[in-house]
């Protein structure tokens, strides 16, 4: 039987504790599941922004998307996981991830470890959290086989970003095999996102692609718009691609950016 579907949307940064809000009450009137802040110097600082917005709503869940792990120590992000859970009734989602921009460890005055130092750390981080809050779910998203290993074994939900894979026909799929062969029997229990970074949001059914092509530069537009992480067309049209993804791939939860949200709300409408 298919997952129902869930909708995260990213927050972009605030500039008062009043639009921060209003904010939040738009997005879950939009009827999103999770309100998702991110974490890099220079942007807000998640677990304040979480617990305003916690303040401001009723339903919606509030998570991180994504967390650098190599940034905290564990026993004190579980300190800061905990109060926020409690602070938001229990709404608390934790989104996980290894770091990958070294200006931002070096502003911090962190040392910027090889990638698979900073996955080792993701996972000692992820296995204390869970451990010592176990209530609280956990996502890890990235694409790496050493992330994707550790985020079967150790989460919740695993982020999935629809990068391209050498060598794959269908990246996608051959990404969620692996995540499936590394989970064993605990591939059925683990929820499947997906972050969608580009969607028509002015009615030709044709997205802005500039923040997909943030992250593959070389790519052509039709290239681009053939991604997993890219929506066109109608209303009713989108709605019948997430449909096919939940049936093909077994991923029912989409994150959008909050550019996308007013737009992407009809989408979810047609999907309820």
């Amino acid at each position: 039987m298919d997952k129902q579907f869930r909708f995260g949307v990213g927050l972009n940064p605030i500039r008062s504790a009043t639009e921060l809000a209003e904010t939040a009450r738009r997005l879950e009137g939009f009827g999103f599941d999770v309100l998702h802040v991110p974490d890099h110097l220079g942007a807000p600082a998640p677990f304040p922004v979480l617990v305003a917005a916690a303040a401001a709503t009723s339903t919606i869940r509030l998570g991180t998307y994504v967390l650098n792990a190599c940034f905290y120590k564990p026993a004190l992000l579980a300190r800061d996981i905990a109060d926020t859970d409690v602070l938001s009734g229990g709404r608390l989602e934790v989104g996980l991830g290894a770091g990958y921009v070294r200006a931002e460890f070096e502003a911090a005055e962190l040392p910027f470890p090889s990638a698979g130092r900073r996955v080792e750390y993701l996972e000692h981080v992820t296995k204390y959290v869970a451990t010592h809050q176990p209530r609280v779910p956990i996502l890890i998203a990235g694409s790496g086989d050493r992330l994707l290993t550790a985020a079967a074994r150790h989460a919740d939900i695993i982020g999935l970003t629809g990068s391209r894979v050498d060598g794959a026909e269908d990246s996608l799929a051959e990404r969620i095999d692996f995540v499936r062969a590394a989970a064993g029997n605990r591939f059925d229990a683990l929820e499947l996102n997906l972050a969608i970074t580009a969607v028509p949001t002015d009615g030709s059914g044709t997205p802005n692609l500039s923040l997909t092509r943030r992250f593959a530069p070389t790519l052509s537009d039709e290239e681009l718009l053939a991604s997993p992480a890219v929506l066109s067309g109608s209303i009713d049209e989108m709605a019948d691609t997430l449909r096919e993804r939940r049936r093909r791939y077994g991923i029912s939860y989409f994150t959008v950016q909050q550019q996308h949200a007013e737009a992407f709300a009809e989408v979810i409408a047609a999907l309820r």
